[in-house]
Formats: C-alpha cells, structure tokens, sequence
C-alpha cells in the first residue's frame, strides 16, 4: 500500500527537521508533536485525544490517514435540502438545532473522521450589526459596502454574548460526536474584507486592491479589526468545545507574495496568536495560494491547506518539509467515473509520501451537485489504502 514503507529522503536532518516513525505522511514531525502549543487534547476524553485527525493535526502515527472535506454539510447532501427547506442561510446559522443535525450529517452517512462546524464566514459580521445578506446564487452581500474610515466605525468588537447560539450548538455537537473532533472556523480578515469592500463576491477585487494600495492606514486599520473579530469568533468555538480550527481565506490568492506579506499576513498573525494558548491545531486553508503556501505556514498555522493546484510534494517543499498539509484532490475529479475517482485519489496519496503528516481532504469545498456516494466510497478508499 501506497506510504506504509519509509525511503530515505537524504535530507539533512539539522537544516530539516526529521520525522520518524511510519511514512507516507504518517510519521512524527521532531519538534511539532512535543510543542507545548499544541498539547493533546484533555485526558477527559481519550478517545478524541487519540483520533487520526488530531494525531495528524500533531505530526503523530496514525491507523490511517484521516479525512475530512470542507463543505461536507451541505447542499450535495439530500438531508441537508430536506432540513433546511424554507429556512435562510444565516437564520439556519443561528439555530443551534439546525446547525447541530446539519454538522452531524456528513459524520453519519460518509464515516469522516472529523467534522466541521456548520456556519459561514460572514456570521461574525452579521452578529457586531452589518447589514448583509447571503443571497441564493450569489453569496454574501453587504448593503452598504466599506470604503471610507466613516465606515469602519461600524465594526464593534465581537462579544461572546454576540454569538450565544454558536456556544450552545458546538455544545450539543461534542456531546453527539463522542470521539470524532469538531473542527471550527472563520473567515480570515482579508477575504472578510474584500466582502466587505466590494458588498459582495468579485472576481477582480478591484475595489478591494483600491483601497488596499490608495489608503494603507485605513486598510491595515480594517484588517485589525477584523482580526480581532475573527480571534474572538474562534474563541467562542474552541471554548465551547472545538478541538481545531480552520482559517478560510479564500480570495487571498488574488494577492502577490509581497502584498501578502507587507498588507495582509500581519492580520492573519494576529489571528492565530489570539488563540495560540487554546492548544488546539491551527489550519490555514486558501484558494489559489501555490505562491503563498510558505507564508501560511508561517502566519502561525500548525497545519497548512493545499488547493488542487499544486502537488503535495511540491507543497512540502514550498513549507519547508516542517508543516502537516490538508488537501487536496480536485473537487471535480468527484464527478468521474469511480475508477477514475480512485487513480486521482491514490495519485494524491503518492503526493504525500514524503510529506511530514497528512490529512486528506480537497483542494476546495463539495461541490453542491457530487453525488453523495462519491464521497462515502473515496473516505472508505482512503482508509483502505492507508490502512496499518
């Protein structure tokens, strides 16, 4: 089986840290496992301490390797249509109920080994009083969009109280989920901004990069707050019970290695440092990031998120053979023949021989019309395949 037999990689191990232990990404990070800013879970619960997603998350051996997908919850799901007839996105957000049943969906039908909170990343704006919607077929949308220092006073900071529903449902979850981990998630500043900025999805960003380049201030002052608001919403799922989170920056990938790293990365730092004494794993996630995937890492992420763009070889060595990676199989691929389905996946799993821990997952999120049996039979190959 693919990443069961260790090969020598001929890297120095001063310059490198070394792993040791089983391969294939499965092995043990020398100075990630003993961090102290990533502690095993409490002895409370054994069981979600020793889960493949966290041993992962910790660059420890693992039975095999574990899988998740981003947007498992969701509209690929017949259950999910059903539940959340006639109810909008954000009130769905809002009921603990709905959010409980609808995160718990993808666990019972498809045997991931973690689940992601059901929300979206504007929650925390609509909770500090933006004025915006998430209209169907469009996304987000905010009725007046940022562009002058005026409008930056219309973002308070983010209290716990602000968000009490999102304590009560990551509650009700860890509860349900026994020993399968409950992963968190925000939306990083950058692409809370662009929102923002733009009043909705865009392409371009051109308003976006307008305000980023013809007012500095006024944009390093955005994202600050943004971060602040990001750190406090992760707070409240990890207080409440979470065991990771992940930060979702989707239209980073808009960005140069420069302006990432001068204009946008110090927020994302900020955000990571916020809840950096919590000992959970940290993951960065972004679309289109192959030129930023050193700098994510970097940003404070314990676990770095690849997009289907680049190997995960490739992805190591852009992160320094020193991070576990996420990803990152071509959400499209899901629609091949099963066959077809296997080969990409098993490709995916070569890519990760050699790479510190690894945490299968897509390059992106469930497309909304995946079949759903495309999705239970690839985490079954996986852990076939992985199986030690």
């Amino acid at each position: 089986m693919a990443g069961n037999t260790k090969r020598p990689t001929g890297r120095d191990p001063v310059a490198t840290p070394a792993w040791r232990g089983g391969y294939g990404g499965h092995g043990r990070l020398s100075g990630v496992s003993e961090r102290s800013d990533i502690p095993t879970t409490p002895a409370a619960d054994e069981r979600l301490a020793d889960s493949a997603f966290l041993r992962a998350c910790r660059g420890e051996e693992v039975p095999h390797t574990p899988v998740w997908f981003m947007r498992q919850a969701g509209r690929s799901l017949p259950e999910y249509r059903k539940v959340r007839e006639g109810t909008a996105m954000l009130e769905a957000c809002a009921r603990p109920d709905l959010v409980t049943e609808i995160t718990l969906q993808p666990v019972r039908r498809h045997g991931v080994d973690a689940a992601i909170y059901f929300s979206d990343i504007v929650v925390p704006l609509k909770a500090v009083g933006i004025d915006l919607d998430i209209v169907p077929g469009v996304g987000p949308v905010v009725a007046e969009p940022f562009r002058t220092r005026a409008d930056l006073e219309r973002l308070r900071p983010l209290e716990s109280g602000d968000v009490s529903y999102v304590t009560e449902a990551v509650r009700l979850l860890t509860a349900e989920l026994g020993g399968t981990p409950l992963i968190g998630f925000a939306g990083a500043p950058f692409t809370l901004a662009s929102y923002l900025v733009e009043g909705g999805p865009s392409r371009n960003h051109e308003h976006t990069k307008a305000l980023m380049y013809g007012d500095p201030q006024l944009w390093s002052d955005l994202l600050d707050r943004l971060a602040d608001i990001t750190g406090a919403f992760l707070r409240v799922q990890i207080e409440a019970g979470a065991s990771a989170v992940q930060l979702f920056d989707s239209w980073v990938g808009a960005l140069s290695p420069t302006d990432y790293r001068t204009r946008v990365r110090p927020a994302s730092e900020k955000v990571f440092a916020a809840v950096a004494g919590h000992g959970v794993p940290r993951i960065h996630f972004g679309v289109g990031t192959g030129e930023l995937l050193g700098q994510l890492g970097d940003a404070g992420a314990d676990v770095v998120g690849v997009d289907w763009r680049v190997p995960l070889d490739e992805a190591a060595r852009r992160t320094g053979h020193t991070k576990p990676l996420q990803g990152n199989l071509d959400p499209a691929v899901l629609f091949a023949p099963r066959e077809a389905v296997e080969e990409q996946a098993a490709a995916v799993l070569d890519a990760a021989r050699d790479v510190p821990a690894h945490i299968f997952n897509l390059g992106h999120g469930v497309l909304p019309t995946t079949d759903p049996d495309a999705l239970t039979r690839l985490v079954e190959f996986v852990h076939t395949r992985t199986a030690r």
